[in-house]
């Protein structure tokens, strides 16, 4: 195995233990989890904060006098603007809880992209989106005659930011940037990218999913017009996310749903749109799960984002190394400014294979497109084994995986 030596002084052992599910066994065998990407454990602190909101405080939100909608109410704002400060906002109002990050991105191609989109126009989009920040541009575009433009990759890749600078121009209305790819690890230069964007009067989202669990986020440092993030990735529920935009470009975009909450006023005629945020957030919400990632959103703020970084980084460089020594693999995504993400393919094996045989050794990695088709179609494959890592992996969970693709090219090489 390889020797990098570790640089960063955080306890993972330490970590591992605050997740009970890491302690369970998969068939009779220690679980080694990389399916991370597609979503990360829960530490207990979250799932205490679950339980205690159904046990002590179960009310809706905004709606009551009693006691306990009152304090539902306040974990649940509260929940917001540790969001806010998570992601560097200067406003709790700038911060819209989605259902996830696809629901967010979604929301600004309905509601901004209606009012600004239309024939002729332009959306600019990378070759390396998932397809949560393909299709809604898609379909924005199939029902405002707007054109969507594709800036490519390269080999290794990363994206030409030369080409995207060539592809802006005065029609170009939007641009839509992952700023870590789920199926190549790529890190993009998001502030770079917001200033070419904005030098073409254009806006800029950013797809967050991948990368807010992983690193320091500053929307405002980085110059973003939308920022998108997922709560199952970021140690917190399902079915909670969050949109990020600043209160003068959400003051005024329409609303995308209507019903309760959204409203100020409802009569026959006509009906009144509520204060920001809740102008966007029609009916009862995910309360448990906006309070649920406040939680975790501040157990990472107390863990230290950059120190997380630089752990995962180190634990990223030993992988690659360890990877490479296996006979017959290569790594599919392999840009200089990259974290989390190890894909790959073993010559003659499909990748549903590979994780069918490591899974019967407790290990779970995520095989398939990954929801990013057109990154497969670049790479000329249909499909990648992906490892991918959090704070909570180790070496020893790299060794396990490469000890067991060993033993796949035993049985099938």
């Amino acid at each position: 195995m390889p020797s990098i030596v570790p640089a960063t002084e955080f306890d993972v052992q330490k970590a591992r233990a605050e997740f009970p599910i890491l302690a369970r066994k998969i068939h009779g065998r220690p679980l080694v989890y990389l399916d991370n990407a597609a979503t990360t454990q829960k530490p207990q602190l979250v799932l205490d904060a679950l339980t205690r909101y159904y046990t002590e405080d179960n009310a809706n939100v905004h709606r009551g006098v009693h006691l306990l909608s009152a304090r539902a109410t306040d974990a649940f704002e509260g929940a917001r603007g540790k969001i806010a400060r998570f992601l560097g906002a200067a406003d709790p109002r700038e911060i819209v809880f989605t259902r996830n990050a696809t629901e967010g991105i979604n929301l600004v191609a309905q509601s901004w992209g209606r009012a600004h989109v239309t024939v002729g126009d332009e959306v600019l989009i990378t070759a390396m989106e998932h397809h949560s920040n393909i299709v809604p541009w898609q379909m924005l575009c199939a029902a405002t005659g707007a054109t969507l433009r594709v800036a490519p990759m390269d080999d290794r890749g990363e994206l030409r930011l030369d080409e995207l600078e060539r592809l802006l121009s005065s029609r170009t209305r939007i641009v839509a940037v992952t700023h870590l790819s789920n199926a190549l690890g790529t890190i993009n230069p998001v502030r770079e990218i917001a200033e070419l964007v904005h030098r073409a009067g254009a806006r800029l989202l950013v797809d967050g999913a991948q990368a807010a669990y992983h690193m320091p986020i500053d929307v405002r440092a980085l110059g973003v017009d939308f920022y998108v993030v997922t709560g199952h990735k970021m140690y917190g529920p399902t079915g909670i996310g969050a949109l990020y935009a600043p209160t003068a470009i959400l003051e005024a975009m329409p609303p995308w749903q209507g019903g309760g909450d959204m409203i100020r006023s409802v009569t026959f005629e006509k009906s009144t749109w509520n204060d920001l945020p809740y102008k966007f957030e029609a009916g009862t919400p995910h309360i448990e799960g906006a309070i649920g990632l406040g939680v975790a959103v501040e157990y990472l703020r107390a863990l230290g984002m950059d120190r997380l970084m630089a752990y995962e980084q180190e634990l990223l460089a030993y992988g690659t190394e360890a990877l490479q020594a296996v006979p017959g693999l290569r790594l599919v995504g392999t840009a200089s400014h990259k974290a989390s993400i190890l894909s790959f393919v073993l010559d003659g094996i499909h990748p549903h294979d590979i994780g069918t045989i490591v899974d019967r050794e407790g290990i779970a990695i995520r095989t398939g497109h990954h929801c990013a088709q057109p990154v497969m179609e670049r790479f000329g494959i249909a499909a990648t084994a992906r490892a991918s890592l959090a704070l909570y992996n180790t070496r020893e969970d790299i060794d396990a995986l490469v000890d067991a693709l060993h033993g796949v090219r035993k049985v099938l090489g």
